[in-house]
């Protein structure tokens, strides 16, 4: 190695080291603290809400939104935000509108960012009308002590956790995230997801129930509706104790799907790759075909149609007779 390397190298690594003590000194300051190298600033901003409303519409940014009930009967709505890029918060015609207001320049949005935005909106009443948020970057949770006419949740990057009722639709999309509902009841429900996993738990349809997953698993237990339809890309698929009083759709191109004490009137399931296993609850008429994997179906003739056909897995149902 030249002299010339050695001492360019010698001169990197001190230069290394010096920062490291700086950084170290700096951080011993602010006791670790890496909430304090935060360029942008926040602030809580606290709006009484005087007037009374019935429907909820918020269009967020960058901040996660939580609704509480209130213990007092007086609603409100506190935001934790950044100073250049705070929430309006007003009450038009019944409904309460609460949307960002971003009065950042473009060069504001460069710098060290360690905050989280926060939307708490507490609400004087269980029983609302309809529910509408909408989110780029943040989580969602709508509690159990709710009943809405409708819910609409749209999220960019985040997770949604809704367990509130609703008289009408509850539709949740999201992008990147998970959803989750539990102890919902519906007259329909659509959920949709293009990169993440989704949960339901205690669901009780009316109507129809639609789940759409580009990437991610599925599963739902202990689930009643008219109708259930299902498509995705990648992904398993669990079904525990799902009913539908008319048919089951369900569409993968690749991930296993697995029944467990389910039934409908009829079954049509279609997967690319992936073994379709599990228990129905009553006969079936089946038409069970594989390109590449076992058939095991029972040898009913009565009952409603069963269709499965994969192109790469074994096919393997039962009929659970005792779980009735």
């Amino acid at each position: 190695m030249r002299k010339a390397t050695k001492v360019w190298l010698i001169l990197a690594f001190s230069l290394v080291l010096v920062g490291c003590i700086m950084f170290g000194g700096v951080m011993a300051v602010l006791s670790w603290d890496f909430s304090k190298l935060s360029t942008v600033r926040y602030e809580t901003n606290r709006y009484e809400l005087k007037e009374d409303f019935n429907n909820i519409s918020i269009a967020a940014d960058t901040a996660h939104v939580e609704f509480v009930l209130a213990e007092d009967a007086k609603g409100s709505v506190v935001c934790y935000e950044p100073k250049n890029a705070a929430h309006s918060v007003a009450v038009q015609d019944g409904t309460l509108v609460v949307e960002v207001v971003d009065t950042r320049k473009w060069y504001e949005y460069i710098g060290i960012h360690f905050g989280t935005p926060k939307i708490t909106v507490t609400i004087p009443r269980s029983e609302c009308g309809a529910l509408s948020v909408q989110t780029d970057t943040g989580d969602v949770k709508i509690p159990e002590c709710f009943r809405f006419e409708s819910i609409d949740v749209s999220v960019s990057t985040g997770h949604v956790t809704c367990l509130a009722s609703a008289a009408g639709q509850i539709r949740i999309g999201t992008s990147t995230g998970d959803i989750h509902v539990e102890d919902v009841q519906a007259d329909s429900l659509r959920l949709s997801v293009s990169t993440g996993r989704v949960v339901a738990r205690s669901v009780a349809c009316a109507g129809d129930l639609a789940v759409r997953v580009s990437t991610g698993d599925t599963a739902l237990t202990d689930v009643a509706c008219k109708s259930f339809a299902s498509t995705g890309n990648t992904g398993d698929f669990s079904l525990e104790n799902v009913i539908a009083a008319d048919v089951f759709s369900i569409e993968r191109s690749t991930g296993d799907v697995r029944f467990e004490r389910c039934d409908a009137a009829e079954i049509f399931v279609k997967t690319d790759t992936g073994h379709v296993k599990g228990s129905l609850l009553s006969d079936k008429v089946f038409v069970a075909e594989t390109d590449t994997g076992r058939v095991e179906v029972p040898k009913t003739t009565a009952g409603g149609r069963c269709e499965i056909h994969t192109d790469t897995g074994d096919i393997r149902i039962i009929i659970d007779r005792d779980a009735k």
